[in-house]
């Protein structure tokens, strides 16, 4: 399995998470059911993922799947994914129709794992021939491990040269894949998937350093306070964390407001509607987004031209919030997409 397909997927699943509910079409790359939902607020897959994680995702593959907007991209643009066939050819996954929804993750870079940009996880719920799927991985140079009494599918990927505190470090990505019960899959970066493994079998215990996310109180109040049994998809996560992993230059850091936390939720059915909210770390630092944003959505609805559906959707933009919440609502209507659609089509033509 290359190192291309194994990061196509943990990235196609995080912004499936995080790209559809926001709206951002442009980085493609490629209510819950009765029992996801828990006392404490979000899927129950969350009690698989570790407390320390920076962000955590949820998408309804099978209602995506079905609804109005998809079927309508999929006639436009029917071409699949090169990435999302190929990942097929060598798991036997199908995404489309295998997975009925995933909750993804995504653990920052740390000094004691010196990996760059830190890790991702995507637990999926869903139908899975596990023989096949293991032949499949095993045919491709994946070996099989056994790891608290589950078979740990690893796949070897290419060694980085790192440096943690001033010293060099030879650094092998691997991913690996485990069913920790019938049904769920657990894809990604090998010690998140080891730690699902542990929570699954050991349960939370923090007296031993052993807890999932569901502790993680400030994360999960940003879980709560979203409408998710309306949504189906949503993201939340640390914004400050991530951008520290991004690596990006000094001059690009110091654009960007000082956001500590993100939540996006989203609807996808005939359009896309959905709110994105950030909070910022001081007040000073939501009215400097607050104006960003309002110079976006003055050109934003100065650009809309004279179609109706832009017009509708610009119009949609409505920013609220107070002290250090902002947020942005939106509703993107699927005439919107049609002209996604043909604008695709006239370049392939072309």
């Amino acid at each position: 399995m290359t190192t291309r397909t194994r990061y196509f997927v943990i990235v196609s699943l995080l912004v499936l998470g995080v790209g559809v509910s926001s709206g951002l079409v442009a980085y493609y790359v490629g209510g819950f059911p009765a029992r996801a939902a828990g006392q404490r607020g979000g899927p129950e897959e969350l009690n698989f993922v570790p407390r320390d994680v920076a962000a955590v995702a949820y998408a309804n593959i099978q209602e995506i799947m079905a609804s109005e907007l998809r079927q309508k991209l999929h006639h436009a643009l029917p071409s699949e994914p090169t990435g999302q066939r190929e990942f097929q050819n060598e798991t036997g996954i199908n995404l489309e129709t295998d997975v009925d929804r995933i909750v993804g993750c995504v653990r920052p870079e740390s000094a004691s794992s010196g990996v760059p940009g830190g890790a991702g996880m995507v637990l999926a719920r869903g139908r899975f021939d596990e023989v096949k799927i293991e032949s499949l991985m095993r045919e491709h140079g994946a070996r099989v491990d056994d790891y608290g009494g589950k078979r740990l599918i690893v796949a070897d990927g290419n060694a980085t040269d790192v440096y943690v505190a001033d010293e060099r470090r030879h650094i092998g990505h691997n991913v690996g894949l485990s069913f920790i019960e019938p049904g769920l899959a657990a894809f990604g970066s090998t010690p998140l998937v080891k730690s699902a493994i542990d929570l699954h079998r050991a349960g939370n215990n923090p007296q031993s350093g052993l807890e999932s996310v569901t502790g993680n109180e400030e994360l999960m109040n940003l879980v709560r306070s979203m409408d998710t049994s309306s949504q189906n998809a949503w993201a939340v996560g640390r914004f400050d964390a991530l951008r520290a992993n991004a690596h990006l230059p000094e001059n690009v850091l110091s654009q960007i407001p000082a956001i500590s936390w993100f939540a996006v939720s989203g609807h996808v059915n005939g359009g896309l509607r959905g709110t994105i909210r950030a909070e910022a770390r001081d007040d000073e630092a939501a009215n400097n987004l607050r104006d960003v944003v309002r110079g976006f959505l003055a050109l934003a609805k100065l650009s809309g031209g004279s179609r109706p559906e832009l017009q509708a959707m610009m119009q949609s933009l409505e920013l609220a919030g107070a002290g250090k919440t902002v947020s942005l609502s939106f509703n993107v209507p699927a005439e919107v997409f049609d002209l996604v659609g043909a604008a695709a089509n006239g370049r392939i033509k072309q």
